[in-house]
């Protein structure tokens, strides 16, 4: 008996077999619940994400046998023979291969005529987009004015290339890239009912392939079967996909969280002996760094079939979020540069070097040449509740008794030292320092800033805290009544007296006098910039 590939043998038949499109499906059976079928609908989208599908079943609702509705019976002769491809009223027509004009004429003369059998003759046009002009014209005389008896089904990968005097005799329908989840479903769903085991990981691999298209995934499935000799496992699914190993991925992620540049490019160079592709691998690092900062701000985030909790929570302890969000930066303007190195793998390397060269927080293998023993970063601990000296060294924190309350200066140089990038950093730069009770740090903010104070950035400052200082402390942080003296008002004042700086030297320069005299010139200031 002749195999019948997964993607055939499992076409749905009825819309509640379908996979998404729920936008779709409710229209059309509320239509034809209510009787009040369009005579054209229009159905665009990718590759196999059900176009066709949708269409044939709609041919089936409006001729099943035992009554027009949205739930075809399906053992029908004419539910048969839709399913079959044979019903005689179901005209199916590859535009691709009828383009021209002649054609088009010929399968539209038979349109002013009965259906054989079914209620309605139904022409279903696929990949529409492909006939010529004149054939677009000829359609269209139809579309203005068509028998009560005749329904267009058309289907498109390409609007765009539809003209618009087509496009408004239409309900048009946008069907969606299935995600990867549904499609995984889906294929698991298939292979219980084949009786095959699989591993969940080596599914999703396949779902992942597939993007978006529910019959690639089934014949990346039907390869598989084939490839691994009836096994679905996730060893045959990454040779046969040539993915690189996810533990692989998962110690280039440790290595960067580990800081150690000579053992991240020692194993980044043992991967060529594998021969990856190293946009893939990217693309890997990058998907795994995505989980990551998923689990950093959803502690309760379960990762996946290819991402395990339990790796989640190693990276996530292990890898500040500040350097979670430039890796992944980092990665994907890499894969986007690959193109244009010398060779994929000498782009790879560069690009892990620009993680670790740009890196927010990369902690120092030698306590001794710390940012605290340089005598840079003040304490940040009051007179109670200081930091344990062995936690503080490994921070670069000095533990000398404070007064409590930091200077402008100080505070400069503590802010200097602590993991913090973005919304969370301006924070910081507009608060001035006011001490430390026991676990608790207090801060006030710039009131021009009051927006600024929002409870996950409170958060972030804290949690920077509490790694700067080896131990866990909670920030609080009131606004100021009057304009308080912050990093920000400083780098501000140090920016003006630059630009001012410049001001006059340009009024005060020979050249810039002369065209003044002599022509009458003026000199725009404001566009002036520090350098």
């Amino acid at each position: 008996m002749s195999y019948t590939a997964l993607a055939r043998k499992w076409r749905p038949r009825r819309f509640d077999e379908l996979t998404g499109q729920e936008h779709v499906l409710q229209a059309l059976s509320n239509a034809l619940e209510t009787n009040r079928v369009h005579h054209a609908f229009l159905f665009t989208g990718t590759r196999g994400v059900g176009k066709t599908t949708i269409a044939r079943i709609l041919a089936k609702g409006l001729n099943c046998e035992a009554g027009m509705g949205p739930t075809p019976c399906g053992t029908c002769a004419t539910c048969r023979e839709i399913d079959e491809g044979r019903f005689v009223d179901l005209i199916e027509v590859d535009a691709a291969s009828r383009t021209k004009v002649d054609a088009t004429r010929e399968l539209l003369d038979n349109v002013q005529y009965m259906p054989t059998r079914g209620r309605y003759k139904v022409y279903l046009i696929d990949e529409v987009h492909m006939l010529s002009v004149h054939s677009f014209n000829a359609l269209l005389k139809t579309l203005e004015e068509p028998p009560p008896h005749v329904k267009f089904l058309l289907a498109t990968t390409d609007p765009q290339k539809l003209p618009v005097t087509v496009l408004s005799r239409c309900l048009q329908f946008n069907l969606k890239r299935l995600s990867v989840s549904m499609i995984a479903d889906r294929m698991k769903v298939i292979l219980r009912a084949e009786n095959t085991n699989f591993e969940p990981a080596a599914v999703r691999l396949i779902a992942e392939a597939a993007d978006g298209s529910m019959r690639d995934g089934l014949s990346l499935l039907d390869q598989l079967l084939a490839f691994g000799g009836g096994k679905v496992a996730e060893s045959e699914a990454r040779t046969m996909l040539a993915t690189v190993d996810r533990k692989q991925v998962f110690q280039l992620a440790r290595l960067l969280g580990t800081s150690d540049p000579a053992e991240l490019m020692r194993f980044a160079q043992s991967l060529d002996e594998w021969a990856p592709d190293y946009g893939d691998v990217l693309d890997a690092l990058s998907t795994l760094l995505v989980r990551v900062a998923l689990k950093q701000t959803l502690p309760t985030f379960e990762g996946d079939e290819l991402h395990p909790p339990e790796q989640l929570a190693e990276l996530a302890l292990a890898i500040s979020p500040e350097d979670v969000q430039l890796f992944y930066q980092t990665a994907i303007l890499g894969r986007r540069d690959l193109a244009w190195a010398p060779d994929t793998r000498t782009g790879f390397e560069m690009t892990l070097l620009r993680m670790v060269a740009f890196r927010l927080s990369a902690p120092s293998a030698d306590p001794s040449e710390s940012r605290g023993s340089r005598g840079g970063t003040p304490a940040l601990s009051g007179e109670e509740g200081a930091a344990p000296p062995a936690a503080a060294a490994r921070h670069g924190l000095s533990l000398a008794p404070s007064s409590g309350v930091l200077d402008l200066a100080q505070w400069q140089d503590a802010l200097a030292g602590l993991e913090l990038g973005g919304a969370a950093r301006q924070l910081a730069a507009n608060c001035a320092y006011m001490g430390r009770e026991g676990g608790l740090v207090r801060f006030t903010l710039d009131p021009a800033q009051s927006l600024l104070k929002t409870a996950s950035l409170v958060d972030k400052l804290s949690q920077a805290l509490s790694r700067r200082l080896g131990e866990t402390v909670r920030v609080e942080i009131e606004l100021a009544q009057a304009p308080v003296e912050t990093p920000a008002r400083a780098e501000q004042r140090t920016v003006d007296a630059e630009i001012d700086a410049a001001r006059r030297s340009l009024e005060s320069d020979a050249t810039v006098r002369g065209f003044k005299e002599k022509f009458g010139a003026s000199l725009k200031i404001d566009p002036i910039k520090p350098h």
